[in-house]
């Protein structure tokens, strides 16, 4: 019996959502800055009734958990509370960034990955990804290692950190490496840099390319109760640490 997988995203500008059912995928996406909660129920209805299955037909609820602006990572995540308590289903949690390297592989056929987020405050959400697919049960799932983990960081940083990446045999070529995201355009030290940064018209992440992430997450029994999933912010963390007398 195949998957059905329901995933819906508001970490950042745009609202989606994605169905997987059948071995199809059916998606809806809108570039819907501050309107995310007034649009994205109806978007879930839409893609439930356009494949004729209710809510509780579903096996599990996909979501992107951020990194992502502070209020579209919160609404996602309450959302899809919401949908799992009420239709009494597990969750599963994909980062924003990861999906958007899904995407660059999908769409471009890159598997080494740069991937940033505008964070605002002249910083941004980067990891740098490398594509690793798994093999379970004669079944090629996605999968992604992080070459560098997600972090918060300034324009200088992630440029620091691109410099010692092209000194190691790392990424077989830093050229090779696709940049997705709309941080690489939010900042001029991207554009004056002598390192060379591979762009591409990925600037937000998509539910779409959250369901092949998901689907080995499902396999291998990945996924939560809506009480236990959590967003994740990166900066609040950052924040946290820095306060004088916190742990």
């Amino acid at each position: 019996m195949k998957t059905t997988l329901l995933a819906l995203d508001t970490a950042t500008e745009a609202c989606s959502v994605a169905l997987l059912h059948n071995g199809e995928i059916l998606a809806k996406d809108k570039l819907s800055p501050k309107a995310h909660t007034r649009r994205i129920l109806p978007m879930i209805d839409e893609v439930l009734a356009q494949a004729g299955i209710s809510l509780k037909q579903v096996d599990a609820l996909v979501f992107g958990r951020g990194p992502g602006s502070f209020t579209g990572v919160r609404i996602g995540c309450g959302i899809v509370q919401g949908l799992a308590l009420g239709a009494d289903l597990p969750v599963i949690a994909v980062s924003n960034l990861t999906a958007m390297a899904q995407q660059a592989y999908q769409t471009l056929g890159a598997t080494s990955v740069l991937s940033a987020i505008d964070a605002r405050m002249n910083e941004v959400y980067f990891s740098a990804l490398r594509y690793q697919p798994q093999l379970l049960d004669g079944n090629e799932y996605a999968d992604w290692q992080h070459i560098i983990a997600e972090q918060v960081l300034p324009p200088e940083a992630v440029l620091q950190q691109l410099q010692q990446l092209q000194q190691t045999e790392i990424f077989q070529a830093q050229q090779s490496a696709v940049c997705v995201g709309s941080g690489w355009g939010a900042y001029a030290q991207f554009e004056q840099s002598h390192i060379l940064l591979k762009k591409c018209e990925i600037l937000l992440p998509s539910a779409r390319y959250m369901l092949p992430l998901a689907q080995l997450n499902w396999q291998q029994q990945r996924y939560y109760s809506a009480l236990q999933i959590e967003p994740v912010y990166l900066r609040n963390q950052v924040t946290w640490k820095k306060l004088p007398g916190r742990e």
